[in-house]
């Protein structure tokens, strides 16, 4: 089968949410190793994966050198940060795949993910990055044109854009290297967002994508035959942390919108996790699956974690 794994930010840092380069390397090569477990069993391998942790490592950079240099655009926050993760799993896949003889070439791709220009968040931004800094320490990166605002007791915190990804702009590099009998790693972090320009031309962004989104879209771009999003639960469940806590195993596509219109998955966690698996789903994927790395080849064989499809 062909598989879109997708794993999130927190899949390339320390259980303890260390972000040192060699808690990453040594996240990324546990990551891995589950990865190296699919393609073992003879299965096609496109990964993405988030960029939190390392995009507010950059941000962090930004400010406290905003008196010095002029900070880093997102946009190219994004790409740098495909660029060392892509490096890094590229190095623990294979290293991975020698230690199984398991043979597939690999390669990873920086990859542009197209966005609406007249989104309403790019004149009305919402959605908080990075971490909260007082007043005077905001104030320079305010200068820099960047969008703060007042939190409170907790101080400023800066708001991006987060507009729908549309299409994926380099997916026919991906199924060229897929067809090539290639393991791919592309779109990380939700991809670089770019639109376009009225003269044909594309142009980065300031902006967050959802890489969840990302992973369903780049999953029916590539024909995929399962979405698996790997997370740090074995199953999505109802009634999370309550004594009404039920795991779900396989749910059809209508009854998991049925849970999320209901409340049942948290914005900030699960719920972009399951609105991605639906997605892809709804739009003409056979079968979407949420579970921890530890399960992804039974999840893959169908054999556990919550599995969507249309039965």
């Amino acid at each position: 089968m062909r598989v879109l794994l997708a794993l999130g930010g927190n899949a390339m840092t320390a259980a303890d949410g260390s972000a040192t380069p060699a808690a990453q390397i040594e996240a990324v090569g546990i990551a891995m190793q589950a990865a190296a477990r699919l393609i073992a069993a003879g299965h096609d391998l496109v990964i993405t994966h988030g960029n939190g942790p390392q995009v507010g490592n950059l941000l962090v950079k930004n400010e406290l050198a905003a008196h010095v240099v002029p900070p880093v655009p997102l946009d190219w926050c994004g790409a740098q940060t495909q660029g060392t993760l892509g490096f890094t799993i590229l190095n623990q896949l294979e290293a991975a795949l020698a230690a199984r003889r398991a043979h597939r070439p690999v390669a990873a791709l920086v990859t542009r993910v197209l966005v609406d220009g007249t989104d309403p968040g790019f004149t009305h931004p919402t959605k908080p990055i990075g971490r909260f800094l007082p007043a005077e320490q905001a104030a320079p990166l305010i200068e820099h044109g960047q969008v703060w605002q007042d939190r409170g007791e907790r101080g400023w915190r800066r708001v991006v854009a987060s507009p729908e990804p549309l299409e994926i702009i380099d997916v026919s590099a991906v199924r060229s290297l897929l067809g090539a009998g290639y393991a791919v790693c592309a779109a990380g972090g939700g991809g670089i967002p770019v639109v376009r320009d009225a003269d044909g031309s594309l142009r980065g962004v300031e902006a967050v994508i959802d890489k969840d989104l990302t992973a369903a879209l780049l999953a029916r771009e590539v024909d995929a035959d399962v979405l698996v999003i790997a997370t740090d639960v074995d199953h999505a469940a109802i009634g999370f942390g309550t004594p009404q806590q039920r795991n779900l195993e396989r749910v059809t596509v209508s009854e998991l919108r049925g849970y999320a219109a209901a409340g049942e998955f948290a914005a900030g966690s699960m719920g972009p996790k399951v609105d991605a698996a639906a997605r892809f789903v709804e739009r003409g994927g056979p079968r979407s699956v949420i579970t921890s790395l530890t399960h992804i080849t039974d999840a893959v064989e169908g054999n556990f974690g919550t599995v969507i499809d249309h039965t």
